[in-house]
C-alpha cells in the first residue's frame, strides 16, 4: 500500500489550509499554523510528507529526538540550512540559535516574502517538555514575524494530552493554531487496502487498530489468519512491536498505569475488578491511573445509555489494536521469541469469537452513529448501550437523543457477531425482552439487528459488513 488509501480528508483539510496563505490576507496576516495529534505510529508525519510533496512549495520538516535543547537547536539550524527555503542560506550565516527565540527569529528571515512555504514541527513535546521557553518564543515569533509572512506551520505531536493542552485558555499559543486529528486508517479503508471482504476487514480492523506500519506488511488478500501466522513467525513484526514502543513512549515511569491498563485490556471493566486484576491496588491509585489513561485517550470510561441516572461505569481500551495486543500478543511474546508463534495463533483460535464479539460492538456503534442519518429513527444523536451490574439485561446497542440520561430512546439493537450464523427468532425474543426493561424504551421503539452473516427474521431490519463498512466510505 501506498499509506494513503482514506486520508482524502486529512490532505483536504490541509489543503484548506493552506488556502489562506496562497491567497493572503485583507489583514496583512496570512501565515497559519495547525497543532496536529494522533496516537503513535498512526501515519502523522507520513501524511503530513505526502502534503508538502503534493503542495510543491519551499519547506523544512524538522524532527525534534528530545535529548537535549541544544541538541534540538542545533539539529533545527541544520534542517532549515539543507532545506529548499529560497533564504536558507541566510539562515546558515547566523550558525547555531543559541535559545528558540533566536531560532525562530532566523527563520522568519530565511523564509520567502511573497511566496507560500511551510515549516513542520514534529515530535513538539519532546521541545516543550526540555524548554520551557519554547511556547513564549513560539508565540511571540508567530505573533511579531512569522503570521505576517505567507507560511504554514504545521506542529505535530504523538502526546495527545501534550497536544490538547497547547490550545487551552493561559498557555501561550491559545487561539493561535486550527487543531486537528489524524485517525488511524477507518475499516473502509483496511477493506480496501488489503482487498478483503467486508467481514474479513472488520476483523484485520480488529487486529491492526487501521495503524499503517502493520497494514504495510499485511499482503494483499490475506485473510487475518494468514497474516497472523505469518506475522508471530517473526518477533520483529510491526505487529508485535508497535505497541510496547507506544507504551515505553507513552508511560515510562507510571508502571500502575501500565498495570491497570493490561487489567482492562485483559477484559476487566469494572472500577473493583480492575483493581484486583491489577494486583490488589489501593482505590486511590486505581482512580489516579484511570484518570491519566483517560487523559490521554487510551481508556474510554462509559455508563449505560438509557433516561435514568446510572453510575454503573465500565472501562476499554479505546485503540483496537492495542485491546488485541494487551489480550493476546503481549501475553504471548516470550512464545513468540523462542519460536513459538504458532501457539499465540492457537490462543488466538481458542478465545477469537467471543473476544471479538466484545470488541467489534464499539467499531460497529461508531458505523451506527456515522450512518445516523441514513439508516436510524429521526432524533438520534448517540449510539451506545446499556446494562446492569449483573448484566441483566445488557443491550449491544441504545440508540437515543443524547447522553449519558436521554430524553427519548430511539431504537435498540443487538449484535450477533458470528459465522455464517443468522440473528434468528430466539435473538429477537431476547431482545424484545430486553427492551422492556430499559428505562426510556416502548413498545413500539424501533429494534434493529447486526449480524455477521447480514441475515436477520422478517420485522427487524438487519444490517450485515457491507452495510456497515459504507459508514467509512
Amino acid at each position: 500500500m501506498d499509506g494513503f488509501i482514506g486520508r482524502r480528508a486529512e490532505l483536504g483539510m490541509l489543503d484548506d489550509l493552506i488556502a489562506p496563505v496562497q491567497k493572503g490576507s485583507r489583514t496583512g496576516r496570512p501565515g497559519r499554523a495547525v497543532l496536529l495529534r494522533g496516537r503513535r505510529r498512526v501515519g502523522k508525519s507520513r501524511l503530513v510528507e505526502e502534503f508538502v510533496e503534493r503542495s510543491g512549495h519551499p519547506h523544512v520538516f524538522f524532527t525534534a529526538v528530545g535529548g537535549s535543547r541544544d541538541g534540538d537547536l542545533d539539529g533545527f539550524a541544520t534542517e532549515v540550512s539543507a532545506s529548499d527555503l529560497p533564504e536558507a542560506h541566510r539562515f546558515a550565516g547566523f550558525g547555531t540559535p543559541q535559545s528558540w527565540d533566536a531560532a525562530f527569529s532566523a527563520l522568519a528571515h530565511a523564509l520567502p516574502k511573497e511566496t507560500p512555504s511551510i515549516v513542520v514541527l514534529d515530535e513538539m513535546p519532546y521541545v516543550v517538555r526540555e524548554d520551557p521557553t519554547f511556547e513564549g518564543a513560539l508565540q511571540k515569533a508567530f505573533d511579531r514575524e512569522l503570521s505576517k509572512l505567507p507560511v504554514l506551520l504545521i506542529l505535530i505531536g504523538s502526546d495527545i494530552a501534550m497536544m490538547e493542552q497547547l490550545n487551552t485558555y493561559g498557555r501561550p499559543f491559545y487561539q493561535r493554531g486550527t487543531e486537528m486529528v489524524v485517525p488511524p486508517l477507518s475499516p473502509h479503508d483496511v477493506a480496501t487496502t488489503l482487498d478483503l471482504s467486508p467481514a474479513d476487514a472488520f476483523d484485520a480492523f480488529l487486529i491492526s487498530g487501521g495503524l499503517p506500519l502493520i497494514l504495510e506488511e499485511w499482503p494483499t488478500g490475506a485473510t487475518p489468519w494468514d497474516y497472523l501466522e505469518d506475522a508471530l513467525r517473526r518477533p520483529t513484526s510491526a505487529l508485535l512491536v508497535s505497541a510496547e514502543r507506544s507504551l515505553a513512549a507513552e508511560f515510562p515511569t507510571q508502571a500502575q498505569a501500565r498495570t491497570v491498563l493490561s487489567a482492562i485490556g485483559h477484559g476487566e471493566r469494572t472500577f473493583t475488578t480492575i483493581g484486583q486484576a491489577a494486583g490488589e491496588l489501593n482505590p486511590g491509585a486505581v482512580t489516579r491511573a484511570l484518570e491519566l489513561l483517560a487523559g490521554r485517550n487510551m481508556v474510554a470510561a462509559e455508563l449505560p445509555l438509557s433516561t435514568k441516572p446510572s453510575r454503573e461505569t465500565r472501562y476499554r481500551v479505546t485503540d483496537p489494536y492495542l485491546r488485541f495486543w494487551l489480550s493476546f500478543l503481549g501475553p504471548g511474546m516470550a512464545a513468540v521469541e523462542r519460536g513459538r508463534g504458532d501457539r499465540v495463533v492457537d490462543t488466538i483460535r481458542k478465545s477469537w469469537t467471543s473476544w471479538r464479539g466484545r470488541a467489534i460492538e464499539p467499531v460497529l456503534r461508531d458505523a451506527l452513529w456515522r450512518l445516523a442519518d441514513d439508516l436510524l429513527p429521526d432524533g438520534t444523536d448517540v449510539v451506545g448501550g446499556y446494562w446492569t451490574r449483573t448484566n441483566d439485561p445488557e443491550i449491544d446497542l441504545v440508540g437515543a437523543d443524547r447522553s449519558p440520561i436521554a430524553k427519548k430512546i430511539t431504537f435498540v439493537g443487538s449484535v450477533k457477531w458470528l459465522e455464517n450464523k443468522p440473528f434468528d427468532t430466539r435473538d429477537l425474543a431476547r431482545l424484545i425482552h430486553h427492551r422492556d426493561q430499559l428505562p426510556g424504551a416502548q413498545q413500539d421503539t424501533p429494534m434493529l439487528a447486526v449480524a455477521r452473516s447480514g441475515r436477520g427474521p422478517d420485522g427487524v431490519t438487519t444490517l450485515g459488513p457491507a452495510d456497515l463498512l459504507a459508514a467509512w466510505a
